[in-house]
């Protein structure tokens, strides 16, 4: 007997785990205000390699690199929680949001 799996949420059919995709990068309140952006490009594998691409770009803007710290994440809608950033894979035209910490929420 063999053992089927579905595909995990962060994978669309036809997406080969692992590889290099493009998609957006979305910037919310203090984040949006600290990049000076509302949004920009990725090209990564996972959320860790769009991320530190995002601190080497932005390397001018030292209170947003911390701020990368410690916003919460959505892949494609799904939370990231305390998943390791490494484990989290991007899809093809995804998108990532970046939610900073706020206050009353």
């Amino acid at each position: 007997m063999t053992a089927t799996t579905e595909p995990s949420a962060s994978v669309r059919p036809g997406d080969t785990p692992g590889a290099v995709v493009t998609g957006t990068i979305r910037y919310w309140a203090a984040a949006k205000a600290e990049a000076g952006i509302a949004e920009e490009l990725y090209r990564a594998a996972s959320l860790a390699e769009a991320l530190a691409q995002v601190r080497a770009r932005h390397a001018e803007r030292p209170a947003f690199v911390r701020l990368l710290g410690i916003c919460s994440y959505l892949v494609d809608s799904e939370p990231v929680g305390g998943r390791d950033h490494a484990t989290v894979e991007l899809t093809e035209g995804g998108t990532v949001e970046v939610l900073p910490p706020f206050a009353g929420g």
